[in-house]
């Protein structure tokens, strides 16, 4: 059986923000450019591309449980993760203000603006993290036995962490 959770939707101002100065600047800039050589208009292709494509990466965003598999789709990147290969002990709901150690550092692999990040990171204590974060208050913080550290930005969290737990019991009580 397949459930969908909710993500917290990110604030469309602050995602926005960074590509509408990074465009404007690069439009105004072939602006200038094209007084002297028209073509230049040509470089406008791959600037629309980009922003389309990081529009749809801002668009992508899914966690489902499906059977014993968590399946994440973050922007450019997945994660498909076993039940059992999460340590559902250590697991928490956690406000990042709170917990510095967790915040992402270095983005690796992946897409970091205001608002929002998705993919692959190192965090501030240097482990490795998959991260879907639209809001940082209220983060459902699952650790994996490999080392890595999923964070994601789900409406109800803890419902999440209850089904999780709901897949990993029977396995234990047989």
């Amino acid at each position: 059986m397949r459930r969908e959770f909710t993500i917290v939707p990110p604030d469309l101002r602050l995602v926005v923000l960074l590509p509408a100065i990074s465009l404007l600047a690069a439009l105004i800039g072939l602006g200038f450019a094209a007084r002297e050589k028209p073509q230049v208009w040509l470089f406008a292709i791959p600037i629309a591309l980009a922003v389309v494509l990081i529009a749809w990466s801002v668009q992508r965003r899914r966690v489902a449980l499906d059977g014993d598999l968590l399946a994440i789709a973050a922007g450019f990147n997945s994660a498909r993760v076993r039940v059992a290969d999460l340590d559902l002990a250590a697991a928490r709901i956690a406000d990042l203000a709170d917990a510095p150690t967790l915040r992402p550092l270095l983005k690796t692999f992946g897409t970091a603006m205001p608002g929002y990040s998705a993919g692959h990171f190192r965090l501030r204590d240097r482990s490795r993290g998959f991260l879907l974060l639209t809001d940082r208050r209220k983060v459902l913080v699952l650790p994996e036995r490999g080392g890595r550290t999923l964070l994601l930005s789900l409406e109800r969290p803890q419902a999440l962490l209850d089904a999780l737990k709901d897949v990993a019991e029977p396995r234990s009580q047989r």
